[in-house]
Formats: C-alpha cells, sequence, structure tokens
C-alpha cells in the first residue's frame, strides 16, 4: 500500500513520482516497459519555453491557442505557457545537457505553427536526454520501481455511495504472476495509442493505449480521440521519425521533380496534408538537408543521419531523404480538470494518455514535452494532496479473480486467426480510412471490419501457453486493447461532422463553430460505446 500509485515511467510519470514524493506521499512507479525505452524518446526536437529575446509568454499562448484551433482550454494553456520558463530552469537544474550558443545561452530553434525561435534542445536527443536526466533523479530520490508489469485493469473501491479507483492489478512478465497494487491515489501515465495504426506509426509498439482502455472499462471519460496528430516526416518504409528539428534548421521538402512545393514550418495537421497530396500527385516526397554541410549535421542532427543511413540506406549528407506522413501523437485522452483528476474519483492522468484540453485539434510542436514537465508536476502534487484526505483502502481480491477469470477464457481460445495478421490490417485500415483524410463512408467500412474483429477474438487468442516471459499473450491483451481504443475513436471521427486541425473530414471540409466548437466525450456503457460533446473552457479571468 501507498499513497500515491504510479502507472507508467516514462517523462510524465517520473516527473508525477518526483513531485509526488517532494509533496510528503510515498510512491511506487509501474510500468510493462523500463523507464529509459519510453515514447518521452521519440520528443527530439525540443521543449518550448519563451526565454529568447524578441519571444513573450503571450506569444507562446497565441501560438498554441491558434494550433489548437477553437478546442484549448484558456486557463490551461495559460498555465502551460507561463510555467514553460521554470521547467526548463528545472530541467537544467537536474543535468540535461541542453546545447548551448555561443554567449553559452541554451540554444532555440524554431519548430512548426511556432512565431519564433522557441524550442530548448539538446541536438536532436531532446526527449532521450530529459528522459535520462529523470530517471537519474528518481534513483537519487529511491523512488520504487517495478518494470515488467503490464496494466490489466483497475481497482474500484465502491463500499460507500462513490467508486473510487484505489489501485491496479498488473500480470509481471518475469513470473507470470498476477499482482495487485493498492494506493490511495493513482496516476495514470501509460501514454497515447498511436500503436492503433500498427506499421504507419512513429511510436513503439508498446503505445498500445492500454491505460486508455483500463480507464474506460473503469468507467471514466476519455475525450478528443478523433484527433491524431500525423507527423510529416517519418521515413517512408520504416515509419521511423525523422524529427521537426531537420526542418527547424532549414530543411526542404521537394517533390519527385526536385521543386519545393509548401511552407515546410507551417503547422503539423495543413503540413501533413500538403506532403500526401503531393505523393498522390507527383508519386514521391523528399527532405533535403544536404545544404546545411557535414559539419551542421553531425554536431546538430546526428541522430536524424544514423536513422536515415540505417532504415532508408541514404545519407543525409549527399542524398534527400525519402518521407511519409505518419500516425504520430495523440491528442485525445483521459479527461482531466485542472488538478489533473479525472472523471473517476482517486484517477489521476498526465501525459499522452490525458487529456488537459492544452493540445485541442493539433498540438504545437515543442508543447508535448512541457506538458509533461508542467501538468506531471501538477498530477503529482495534486494526487498527494488528495491522498492525504482519504482512509486506508480495503483490500480486495475482486479485481484480480476477474481477471484471472478474462485469461483463462483466453487460454481456451481456439487460435484459428492470426491476431498479429489482423493487427496489420487494422493498421493499415486507419491509415486508409482513419487517416490524414476521412469520409462517412471509409469511416463506417472501417468501424464494420473493427466490430468483425472483436467478433473474431474467441477465434484469435495466444498460442503461447508458457507463464514465464509470455509476450505473446500480452500482445494479444494489447491487441484487444487497441480494439476497444478503435471503435470509440471511429465513433468520435463519425460523430464530429466538419474538418479542424489533425480531423480532417472530406465530405465536411468545413469548420464548424456553431456545432463543434466542443471536445468530444466517450464512455463504455454496459461495453457499448457512447458518445456526447462538452464544451470548452475560456480562461478564468483574475478577480
Amino acid at each position: 500500500m501507498v499513497d500515491v500509485l504510479v502507472i507508467g515511467s516514462g517523462g510524465a510519470g517520473m516527473v508525477a513520482a518526483l513531485a509526488a514524493q517532494e509533496a510528503g506521499a510515498s510512491v511506487a512507479v509501474v510500468s510493462k516497459t523500463y523507464p529509459t525505452r519510453s515514447q518521452t524518446c521519440m520528443a527530439q526536437g525540443g521543449i518550448n519555453a519563451s526565454i529568447g529575446e524578441g519571444d513573450s509568454v503571450e506569444s507562446h499562448i497565441a501560438d498554441t491557442l491558434k494550433s489548437a484551433q477553437g478546442l484549448g482550454d484558456e486557463a490551461a494553456i495559460d498555465k502551460l505557457c507561463r510555467e514553460g520558463v521554470e521547467a526548463v530552469v528545472w530541467l537544467d537544474s537536474i543535468g540535461v545537457p541542453f546545447s548551448r550558443s555561443a554567449e553559452s545561452k541554451i540554444a532555440q530553434r524554431r519548430l512548426g505553427g511556432a512565431s519564433t525561435d522557441r524550442a530548448c534542445y539538446a541536438q536532436d536527443y531532446t526527449g532521450l536526454k530529459i528522459l535520462h536526466s529523470l530517471y537519474d533523479s528518481c534513483l537519487k530520490a529511491e523512488i520504487e520501481f517495478h518494470n515488467e508489469h503490464f496494466l490489466m485493469e483497475l481497482i474500484i473501491d465502491d463500499r460507500g455511495d462513490d467508486r473510487r479507483v484505489c489501485g491496479a492489478v498488473f500480470k509481471e512478465l518475469k513470473s507470470g504472476e498476477l499482482k495487485s497494487f493498492y494506493a490511495k491515489t493513482v496516476i495514470m501515465a501509460t501514454g497515447g495509442y498511436s500503436r492503433v495504426y500498427d506499421h504507419y506509426s512513429t511510436n513503439a509498439t508498446g503505445s498500445t493505449g492500454d491505460g486508455l482502455a483500463a480507464a474506460l472499462r473503469a468507467g471514466a471519460v476519455v475525450s478528443d480521440l478523433e484527433f491524431v496528430q500525423f507527423h510529416p516526416t517519418g521515413l517512408k518504409n520504416a515509419s521511423i521519425l525523422i524529427s521537426e528539428s531537420a526542418r527547424g534548421a532549414g530543411g526542404h521538402l521537394l517533390n519527385a521533380h526536385g521543386d519545393r512545393f509548401t511552407d515546410e514550418l507551417q503547422p503539423r495537421d495543413a503540413l501533413s496534408r500538403a506532403i500526401d497530396e503531393e505523393i498522390k500527385k507527383s508519386g514521391a516526397v523528399f527532405l533535403d538537408i544536404r545544404h546545411l554541410g557535414e559539419n551542421f549535421i553531425d554536431h546538430e542532427l546526428p541522430q536524424e543521419r544514423k536513422l536515415a543511413k540505417l532504415y532508408e540506406n541514404v545519407d543525409p549528407v549527399t542524398d534527400l531523404i525519402p518521407i511519409k506522413p505518419v500516425a504520430h501523437y495523440t491528442m485525445g485522452g483521459i479527461a482531466v480538470d485542472e488538478r489533473a483528476e479525472s472523471t473517476l474519483d482517486g484517477l489521476f492522468a498526465v501525459g499522452e494518455c490525458a487529456n488537459h484540453n492544452v493540445h485541442g485539434a493539433n498540438r504545437l510542436g515543442g508543447n508535448s514535452l512541457l506538458e509533461l514537465i508542467v501538468f506531471g508536476k501538477e498530477a503529482g502534487s495534486s494526487a498527494a494532496k488528495a491522498a492525504k484526505e482519504y482512509a486506508e483502502v480495503q483490500v480486495s481480491e475482486k479485481t484480480e479473480a476477474e481477471v484471472e477469470q478474462l485469461l483463462a477464457a483466453i487460454k481456451s481460445y481456439t487460435n484459428e486467426v492470426d491476431f498479429y495478421q489482423k493487427r496489420t490490417e487494422l493498421g493499415a485500415l486507419f491509415y486508409r480510412n482513419a487517416g490524414i483524410k476521412r469520409s462517412e463512408k471509409g469511416l463506417l467500412t472501417a468501424l464494420e471490419q473493427v466490430h468483425g474483429m472483436q467478433h473474431q477474438l474467441p477465434k484469435m487468442g495466444a498460442l503461447d501457453g508458457s507463464k514465464v516471459y509470455n509476450t505473446n499473450l500480452m500482445e494479444f491483451v494489447e491487441f484487444t486493447n487497441m480494439l476497444t481504443l478503435a471503435e470509440a475513436m471511429l465513433a468520435a471521427m463519425l460523430e464530429r461532422k466538419e474538418s479542424r486541425g489533425a480531423h480532417a473530414r472530406v465530405d465536411f471540409s468545413e469548420r464548424d463553430d456553431v456545432l463543434y466548437n466542443r471536445h468530444s466525450a466517450v464512455l463504455l456503457h454496459n461495453r457499448r460505446v457512447e458518445i456526447g460533446f462538452t464544451q470548452v473552457r475560456a480562461k478564468v479571468q483574475e478577480v
């Protein structure tokens, strides 16, 4: 039993754990992978903070609101941007090795949608170096980590009138045993869900939305699932991310004829659509950084050179890099309030699995790392404060028994259908029908096929019957989570009959502020997806 249980050990989870401990709470971090392997390391371009000459917090707020396209919570965005300087100063103080200018100041570059150079960076490894520095800080603070534990279900204390989240059941990969962790409050920090697009995603294979699916099953509201950001420059064959830092440094986009065809630093939603259209028109699009020179590339963009050589067999110093837009970041997530608490008492959420309403319809590049620092601290301190107000939770074996029954049922599945093949089909289906551009016909077709896959689950299952490190079983459970989210995503995409930011409907090509200047809200009721809309909060005026 601890005061605060953090599920997920990426950047958001570790910041939350540090903040909760600093607030006096006992903390445990449980994750299905290792901290240094989380998706945070993919945020290569930088972290926004208005510390440069000619920049201002007001300008950062304006850029973020513009990118959010009417769906940004002004109060949350104000907090995000105003605390940006303090966040970068704090990261600098814990040892993040930011690149420096000639004057020894933290170096900054301009990312898409920004009005000036605002992203503080560490070469093109910013997220990775922040992640390692946070892990070092957690080790110094003696934070308790439990790695290789797969989240199965949240534990609900429903003895009184109110249902409270009081822990979670995990399957430990090493032993194969179920383990229940109890806590007065729980922070979900499990990352996003863009792996629904499978090979058409920059994300690691573990970004399957397990935390969101568990929260949905427990009764939490998730919102804005229709907004999935496609990164303009994924490698053509591997979908590996080529950082926006390459364009921020002056990289050009060329079509198959060798001509520049668009503004490389426009917001990601518009740029991804422009690239997609150009690929269909001329046959290919390339990123060109040859003119930057070998010395600059090796000093500022070393990872991009390595990735291009490794996965596309091209050297950016002398060759063009073939690219395509791929699913990258999920703006939607578990709906939370200003304290980072969900609609379920005792459940907090932060990072890509949460929706703090700061990204709206399209995330501004450089704001994701900032979000996990600012709201990671908020989630940790809020969860710790809430934990002090709660009595000890009652230990119950009910949820663990239900998970045992589920796993026993999976073992009885017939394995007539290969779920790995279905997972690949799901990714291709989503990229084609629920990707950069969408239509009602395509979305309904996708929904029908998702329902078909759900009905086929008893014919799938895991072939590996072993107990220890049964990754086959866990990958099957991940697939079931992806199907849950796929259905919820399609419901939201169908219901939003307009085009806004990352949600582009070819049959409703205009933005509709009269009907849809609102957040979609999805919940599961008797295992059926229900969807509605909630208002966007305006900025709280100071009295």
